[in-house]
């Protein structure tokens, strides 16, 4: 990065840092090189709410939770079967009357004798298939009373495949001993009424086997496909897949007739008429040699390509000669070093958690994942938790190392903003690391944002001078910081360092009077007006330079000596870089210099804000993330928040407590920004802002009031006198009102209280306006 905000992609840090935090292994699940990556390409990922994880999603059926306990439904199971069992018996031994009626109604009268037996077989087998056909009733009836199938899906199919396939095979040989043992008579339908003394032995084996097949094939393959042996339909609870679960429907081979349809064989190149570059980058798919950022980054090219035809010829040759490796990012890496995360590029998301089955959360959002992507992320989100809670590890850290595969990709730049020590990810995660106040850094921070408008650099330097200091105005500061930026650059061609500055704000005579006469040598008369009109301020009331003087002194410190060069010596990073997929990680001093590193937090704050709103191509989507965002936001800063949006950017503001915002702002950043997120452990103060923000909802609540019952008769005071004795309770009845009340979906009691550890509640808004009522996730990686 040269000092005009040019992008130089070979730029990195070449020293030897020392030894970096240790860092979490790359997941098993992360797409790589080989099969799983054409997997991973196949799998659906299908429109839906903000905030979904995509990867596989199958929406949850039905409109409401089963209110079934596990307990209630293995009892209504056990109940409807033995009622099944004692109606079956009844029937079966003749005691309910009148139950062969229809039978010898719909049955020839010679089939029967005049007492009602059967005449011959043929009455036997009718009523054979007739009880048949009862026993088929009675259980399907039964079953769909007990709920048998959802108790079988919940408590058996539910703990694994295991034992799904195990209840299975004990189920098919529970029925198979049925009808082997004759209790229904289908053995004796099957076999009782063939001529197997007319028959050569050798035909009726045949014929055993054969109906032996007819006999117990279809409830082998009931039960098979029950216990998903193939092709079954999984249980309920299956249907509604975790996060973490993958998802690889079956699609047709490369080699199919299908082919074109096939991610892998690169459809939309062949419809291009570059079959030939398709086949190459399939053939890198299939021989294992691509991985998920490769082909994000390509089809990234590839739509450029769409956007400028003149890049086609160009596309072509490149991948024809490097294959995956083609439209590489200009640093040369093609995937990270380390994944701490789980992130699907073709999305765009990466995983943060998954959602919590309670009943706080939607029913069609229960077990679902929560996945972030710059749909969301355009919105800008806010993090409050206690320290301890999870925002670096679960939060700032996996969205950052998504940006920067997307960064890979061409689709983003991402700059990462953390006190130093911070797990951000290791240096080679990152094309430029500034380490303030580290004389082994080999990047410098643009102290002017790399603009070249001087009234513009006084502004945002103003902005994170003294914008925190009560009372001071930032605009007359901004005047006063002009007044010197231009007749300094009118007279060296370059903004002053920080001593020059201080010296300047201080009025020491001996840097004015030689400011002037540089002035007065180049013929600068309107910036020599701009410098006595600074003069004159001098020592006047409410002369904002002393207040910019001290506030710059913060950084005129003998551990800041050599940064914030301006004399072209140093490799300045400045946030005009926006316009390249950058990715970028500044550490502040925050354990010996905290106001410093606040100050400087401020100041990339807002020249994000103004950099990311002048760029002139805003395909790439800009992203600012600040591990801690304590006394950084000022009120120019929180409007520029909101302008975000439309400008494809968005920041990710990391906070201990709302109380390290001044009162003021309180209000309207909970408003500016579209995602808002509290960790477990917020005070109830922090929680009642939350509140407010989220508003409230219409829910159904039901009052029970109970009311002892007094009888009038002797006998029914005896039995309630002795009820009372036995269960130390009075008779009562119970009068339910069932009403809609309006209620805060989540109160500030429940904030500071009910969010287990590792969990935290989220809402979303998409850059389109769609949002997502709060959610009470799970993060990543807790249990």
């Amino acid at each position: 990065m040269d000092s005009e905000g040019t992008y130089d992609g070979a730029t990195r840090a070449g020293h030897v840092p020392p030894p970096p935090p240790p860092t979490p292994p790359k997941p098993r699940h992360a797409p790589a090189a080989g099969a799983p990556l054409a997997d991973w390409l196949r799998t659906p990922r299908p429109p839906a709410e903000p905030g979904v994880w995509r990867f596989g999603y199958v929406p949850r059926k039905g409109s409401a939770a089963d209110p079934a306990t596990d307990r209630s439904l293995l009892s209504g199971a056990v109940i409807s079967f033995l009622a099944c069992v004692l109606v079956w018996s009844l029937l079966a031994n003749g005691y309910i009357p009148y139950i062969e009626v229809p039978l010898k109604l719909f049955t020839p009268r010679d089939w029967w004798k005049l007492g009602g037996a059967a005449a011959d077989h043929r009455g036997q087998a009718a009523q054979q298939v007739y009880e048949l056909l009862l026993t088929g009733g009675l259980v399907a009836w039964f079953s769909r009373l007990g709920a048998w199938r959802m108790t079988f899906d919940r408590l058996v199919a539910a703990r694994g495949p295991h034992a799904r396939k195990a209840g299975s095979v004990a189920g098919a040989l529970l029925v198979a001993m049925i009808i082997w043992t004759g209790i229904i008579p289908a053995d004796a339908l099957f076999f009782a009424h063939l001529p197997y003394k007319d028959m050569p032995p050798t035909l009726g084996l045949l014929i055993s086997v054969l109906l032996n097949v007819l006999l117990y094939g279809p409830v082998a393959l009931y039960f098979a496909r029950l216990g998903g042996w193939w092709g079954g339909k999984g249980p309920e609870r299956a249907e509604e897949p975790d996060a973490r679960a993958v998802a690889t429907p079956a699609v047709p081979g490369p080699g199919g007739p299908d082919a074109v349809a096939d991610p892998v064989s690169w459809p939309e190149l062949r419809d291009a008429g570059l079959g030939e570059v398709a086949e190459r980058l399939g053939g890198e798919v299939r021989g294992g040699r691509m991985n998920d950022v490769d082909y994000a980054r390509i089809r990234r090219a590839w739509e450029g390509v769409r956007a400028d035809p003149t890049r086609l010829r160009a596309f072509a040759d490149a991948v024809r000669d490097k294959g995956a490796a083609a439209c590489v990012h200009p640093s040369g890496d093609r995937d990270l070093p380390v994944r701490a995360a789980r992130h699907d590029l073709l999305a765009r998301q990466v995983l943060l958690g998954t959602v919590e089955d309670q009943e706080r959360n939607p029913y069609a959002r229960r077990g679902t994942g929560v996945g972030l992507g710059p749909d969301v992320l355009g919105t800008s989100l806010l993090a409050v938790g206690p320290s301890g809670s999870g925002k670096t590890a679960r939060l700032v850290r996996p969205v950052v190392e998504s940006l920067a595969l997307q960064a890979l990709a061409g689709q983003a730049a991402v700059i990462a903003v953390g006190a130093a020590g911070s797990r951000l990810g290791p240096d080679a995660a990152y094309d430029i690391v500034v380490r303030v106040g580290d004389p082994d850094s080999v990047h410098d921070l643009d102290l002017y944002g790399g603009t070249g408008d001087c009234d513009e650099a006084a502004a945002l330097l103003a902005e994170a001078l003294v914008a925190d200091v009560p009372g001071a105005d930032v605009r007359r500061a901004a005047t006063a910081l002009a007044q010197l930026l231009g007749p300094f650059r009118a007279a060296h061609g370059r903004f002053p360092a920080v001593p020059e500055l201080r010296e300047l704000l201080d009025g020491v005579p001996t840097a004015v009077t030689s400011l002037r006469q540089a002035l007065e040598g180049a013929g600068q008369q309107a910036m020599l007006r701009e410098l006595d009109a600074r003069e004159r301020q001098y020592g006047a009331h409410g002369d904002p330079g002393p207040a910019l003087a001290d506030r710059i002194a913060l950084l005129d410190r003998p551990a800041f000596a050599g940064f914030f060069d301006t004399t072209g010596r140093g490799r300045p990073f400045s946030l005009r870089a926006l316009e390249h997929p950058v990715r970028v990680r500044v550490d502040l001093p925050e354990r010996g210099h905290a106001d410093a590193s606040r100050m400087l937090a401020r100041l990339l704050l807002a020249q994000f804000n103004a950099s990311a709103a002048a760029r002139a191509d805003r395909s790439l989507f800009a992203f600012l993330a600040l591990d801690d965002a304590s006394h950084t936001l000022t009120p120019e800063t929180v409007r520029g928040i909101q302008r975000l949006r439309s400008a494809n950017a968005g920041v990710l503001l990391s906070l201990r407590s709302l109380d390290d915002v001044p009162e003021a702002l309180r209000t309207p950043l909970l408003g500016a920004v579209g995602c808002r997120m509290a960790f477990s452990g917020v005070t109830t103060w922090d929680g009642q802002r939350f509140a407010e923000a989220w508003g409230t909802e219409w829910v159904e609540t039901r009052d029970v009031t109970h009311r002892t019952v007094f009888a009038d008769q002797p006998l029914t005071r005896a039995i309630h006198a002795f009820r009372k004795m036995v269960t130390g309770k009075a008779v009562t009845t119970d009068a339910v009102t069932v009403r809609q009340v309006e209620r805060e979906r989540w109160s500030a009691s429940e904030l500071a209280h009910a969010v287990p550890p590792g969990c935290a509640v989220l809402s979303l808004t998409s850059v389109r306006g769609e949002r997502a009522a709060p959610l009470l996730l799970r993060l990543a990686g807790t249990s």
